[in-house]
């Protein structure tokens, strides 16, 4: 999503004070090769028109958007996929969460983001516009409720590169408690049972 870093979210950003007000993707893009990390920013946002573009067959695609409708758009177009790995993170001040979609020869191993959340495919929020959108959180996010989320993310990711599979589909993760707890929801093609 092609948001720009504000001063008002500074705090739960990894980008620098002279990244103020430039394109966020952009700017977490330039933090990540300077730590040796090879990333592409995409710094445009999501929508219908580019969806099929940005997330492409084989992909695995790490989705931290704030909004549902985001989320929607990129799971609906995952189902068109044969062969794709979501792993999508979100939170609310101090809970978060992180589910795993994958598609495997057009079958969806985990279901999708809105069967397993309804009210992600209910999203009523708008499209957002301009190049240098200011994003104002309804409900402020905590920076280590961030992390928590953004680590459980990396966990899932590095456990697909490394072992080619991980044992659940979400992870429940609440920074009061300091605990993660996760759960699967794995379907069994109607061939094989």
């Amino acid at each position: 999503m092609a948001t720009s870093s504000s001063r008002g979210n500074r705090s739960r950003q990894a980008c620098s004070n002279s990244d103020l007000g430039s394109n966020k993707a952009e700017a977490l893009a330039r933090v990540a090769r300077d730590d040796g990390l090879a990333v592409q920013a995409i710094p445009e946002f999501l929508d219908e028109t580019n969806v099929r573009s940005i997330v492409r067959e084989g992909d695995v695609v790490l989705l931290a958007v704030d909004n549902h409708r985001a989320r929607a758009l990129v799971d609906r177009h995952l189902g068109s996929l044969a062969d794709a790995t979501l792993i999508s993170g979100g939170n609310d001040q101090t809970d978060g969460n992180v589910q795993l979609v994958r598609r495997r020869d057009g079958w969806s191993m985990d279901g999708h983001l809105t069967e397993i959340h309804p009210e992600i495919g209910m999203a009523t929020e708008g499209e957002p516009r301009g190049d240098r959108c200011q994003v104002t959180a309804e409900r402020p996010q905590l920076l280590v409720t961030n992390l928590m989320v953004a680590s459980a993310m990396l966990s899932c990711l590095w456990q697909i590169s490394e072992r080619g599979s991980v044992p659940y589909s979400e992870v429940y993760l609440d920074a009061i408690q300091n605990a993660a707890r996760s759960r699967s929801w794995f379907r069994v093609p109607a061939d094989a049972q």
